[in-house]
């Protein structure tokens, strides 16, 4: 699901307004209601098909008993520099009856850049959550149950979709591109985040942060745009499956120390396909990574017995063939889809835990649609259609945007699209920066041991190198079983469940 890619303009201050509507003229009936639809949605635009905010009350049944709820589904209006609406960002808001004035708050989205919220809402933290079991397990008979693990257990959630995903739209497509970029998405949301305080008398409240694989990045990034652009100081943030830093995601077999981060979560993988998943095994993986691995890697070509040592033992501990890691001298990301599974498999970068049929086994290289992202996740995007419309009562026409690939075709990242300005993009500064001068500050990462695409050797190897001073009893790493999306699992979804509780609670 994601990771594509410049400053354009930077966002000042928008403004929040409300639309004045105009009166019919004395002596005149007014028009069909119908009329007045078409005649609003002529003059707004593709805004005209957004409707007015919705409210609705319901109670979620969790295990600790009844939790009240105020559930509304709206969007937020940002405009630009001229005073005209440039932009509405659709969200989610679910509200516990009765709060207290300092109960958590917490903002969440997605990544991509591209993807809207629906993963993390109806995946993991929503009081409705979509199974992917039984007879939905390839999504084709998808419905929502209630969600006994809800975060709202413990904080208040508004699920925000970026600019150009779910129903979030700029007012036309110049407008639009002037988003898709590292430094405007992360001030727009920023200021949709100022804007709902400001509406909904949170200030008080501990504010969080919660994003998935670029929402990870993204989540530091707005973190840092709060406090400089909307005076807001974020208590802490929580990154699914996060992309930290660029350098080490593209370009994998070009450099020695990447693979070697990302070759724990090939050994994870390989060890799930063959249901032998051991933990101290995964560690003893993790040791050759960090040395006999990395040095190889690093150094000459190994020949005779040496050699044949090393590509066996990489080949044992990956399910490569032993002749393709000998072809790659050992930079195995770029094979491994294709060659790990079998002959005629083909893995997910999302979860190399799960193999399926390869559509294209004559092909050399991986041409497969990725059997997660382009598989059954997809129906979360019908799902929220639906949930939107009969039960948060929020009805619109306009289709709801779960990956729109434009956005990420288009995305500038450190001076430009794709290649070179991808591997210079990272958040480890603006990271040590927020944890550096605010002193409450926490960080907590979460992976899945077989996402291959955002490996969590990666975060390890960011948080290991913080100093102690900022890190020690802040930042954490949790890893569970599973890929990329590993709450799709519900042991999994269940324990980072426990384990967001405890990161609340320290406050």
């Amino acid at each position: 699901r994601e990771i594509a890619l410049l400053f354009h303009r930077i966002l000042s201050c928008f403004v929040l307004v409300t639309p004045l509507l105009a009166l019919p003229a004395l002596g005149q009936e007014p028009p069909p209601r119908d009329e007045v639809q078409q005649q609003q949605q002529s003059q707004d635009g593709i805004f005209g098909l957004l409707p007015a905010d919705s409210v609705t009350e319901h109670v979620l049944q969790t295990g600790e008993g009844e939790l009240a709820y105020t559930a509304t589904a709206g969007t937020l209006s940002l405009y630009g520099q001229d005073g005209k609406e440039n932009a509405k960002i659709f969200y989610t808001a679910y509200q516990a009856k009765d709060r207290a004035p300092d109960r958590p708050v917490t903002f969440a989205f997605n990544g991509g850049p591209g993807a809207a919220s629906a993963y993390l809402h109806l995946g993991l933290v929503g009081p409705k959550i979509l199974p992917f079991q039984g007879e939905n397990s390839d999504g084709t008979r998808p419905e929502l149950k209630d969600n006994p693990e809800s975060w709202l257990a413990f904080t208040d959630l508004i699920l925000i979709d970026p600019i150009g995903t779910g129903w979030s739209r700029a007012a036309n497509d110049d407008a639009a591109g002037r988003y898709y970029n590292v430094r405007q998405d992360a001030e727009s949301i920023a200021k949709a985040i100022a804007l709902y305080v400001q509406n909904n008398d949170v200030l008080a409240a501990p504010k969080y942060l919660l994003g998935e694989s670029y929402g990870g990045f993204r989540a530091a990034k707005v973190a840092v745009a709060m406090k400089n652009s909307q005076n807001m100081i974020p208590a802490g943030i929580i990154m699914v499956s996060p992309l930290i830093e660029g350098r080490f995601l593209f370009g994998l077999d070009q450099d020695p120390l990447a693979s070697a981060l990302q070759f724990p979560a090939l050994a994870a993988a390989e060890m799930e396909r063959r249901g032998s998943f051991e933990r101290e095994a995964l560690r003893e993986a993790e040791r050759f990574a960090m040395n006999e691995y990395l040095t190889t890697l690093a150094g000459p070509a190994p020949t005779g017995p040496e050699a044949e040592a090393f590509y066996s033992r990489v080949a044992g501990l990956t399910g490569l063939p032993m002749a393709v890691v000998e072809r790659t001298r050992g930079f195995v990301s770029d094979v491994y889809a294709k060659e790990a599974g079998g002959t005629g498999r083909i893995v997910s970068p999302y979860d190399a835990g799960l193999s399926l049929p390869d559509a294209y086994p004559e092909s050399g290289i991986g041409r497969n649609d990725d059997p997660i992202l382009d598989g059954y996740t997809r129906a979360y995007g019908s799902v929220f259609a639906d949930y939107a419309r009969d039960t948060l009562g929020f009805d619109t026409p306009m289709t709801y945007t779960l990956l729109n690939e434009d956005v990420n075709r288009r995305w500038e990242w450190n001076g430009g699209r794709g290649g070179d300005s991808r591997a210079t993009a990272g958040v480890s500064t603006d990271i040590r920066d927020l944890l550096s001068v605010i002193p409450s500050f926490k960080l907590m990462v979460v992976h899945g041991y077989s996402d291959i695409l955002t490996p969590y050797g990666m975060s390890r190897y960011v948080i290991d190198h913080l100093p102690p001073e900022l890190a020690r009893d802040r930042v954490s790493l949790k890893v569970y079983r599973g890929g990329h999306m590993f709450y799709t699992r519900d042991e999994d979804r269940r324990a980072m469940f426990e384990d967001a509780r405890a990161f609340y609670s320290d406050d």
